[in-house]
């Protein structure tokens, strides 16, 4: 049995947003961070565009999605609505004409190759990318992301792309009930970023944090936590389904 019950009416789903929001704050207030720094980023895959929309009118206007032609049909369904599409899974390079046109933000890039076909892209139709570098602080085969030592090299490389806007880092913790490895992998992610900065100072953001852990991603310094299931209700398929592109 899930712990994450799905909301059947608006007004459900606003109290979902409502508990998730006061964990934030509660969270923050603890640790003395302002809950201003924390983005909630609701992720919306599987959700028809309609859960969208609902969203939307509870006060959200960015939601993250993991794979980009779901996305596509949702912003193809709401483009009436001034939305903020994210890209958070992983994306294939085949895959990259579609985020050149409506993503508005990238979290999962992780390779020079995918750099260069994306800046490519985006030169075509003149846009600037916020993106963030995805790696790897568990170590895990099933993960996608660069190992920590890789970043900084990927990020001097992706220099000479001005298409791309490096802003942040992304990670996704060790599938584990232990909450000090998870702990672990977003301790990692945040002195990466903090080293990185000493030569690109630009680079603020950590993209860290879902349903089951964003309160120890938001002890750790995450500026994005990407939550699904603990807004919407339980998905059927296990996480590690979205972590490719498909």
């Amino acid at each position: 049995m899930s712990q994450y019950d799905t909301p059947n009416s608006i007004a459900e789903l606003q109290e979902n947003i409502e508990e998730i929001q006061q964990q934030v704050d509660v969270v923050c207030q603890r640790i003395g961070r302002n809950p201003a720094e924390v983005r909630l980023l609701p992720v919306t895959k599987t959700l028809p565009a309609e859960r969208v929309e609902q969203a939307y009118q509870l006060g959200f206007r960015c939601f993250g999605e993991n794979k980009v032609l779901e996305a596509k049909g949702k912003y193809e369904a709401l483009q009436h609505l001034p939305i903020h599409w994210i890209l958070i899974g992983h994306l294939q390079s085949n895959k990259v004409k579609y985020v050149a046109k409506f993503i508005d933000e990238f979290h999962a890039l992780d390779s020079i190759k995918l750099a260069e076909k994306l800046d490519h892209r985006l030169a075509q139709v003149q846009r600037i990318l916020p993106v963030f570098i995805q790696v790897n602080t568990s170590n895990e085969q099933s993960k996608f992301g660069v190992k920590p030592a890789q970043a900084l090299a990927l990020i001097e490389q992706c220099q000479q792309f001005p298409q791309l806007k490096i802003i942040g880092l992304m990670t996704l913790a060790i599938h584990s009930q232990d909450p000090v490895e998870v702990r672990r992998c977003f301790q990692t992610l945040r002195l990466l970023r903090d080293e990185i900065q000493k030569t690109y100072p630009d680079i603020q953001r950590l993209s860290m944090g879902m349903s089951g852990d964003f309160e120890i991603a938001i002890e750790e310094g995450a500026t994005d936590i990407r939550v699904g299931q603990a807004i919407f209700g339980a998905r059927d398929l296990p996480d590690n389904y979205y972590w490719s592109e498909q």
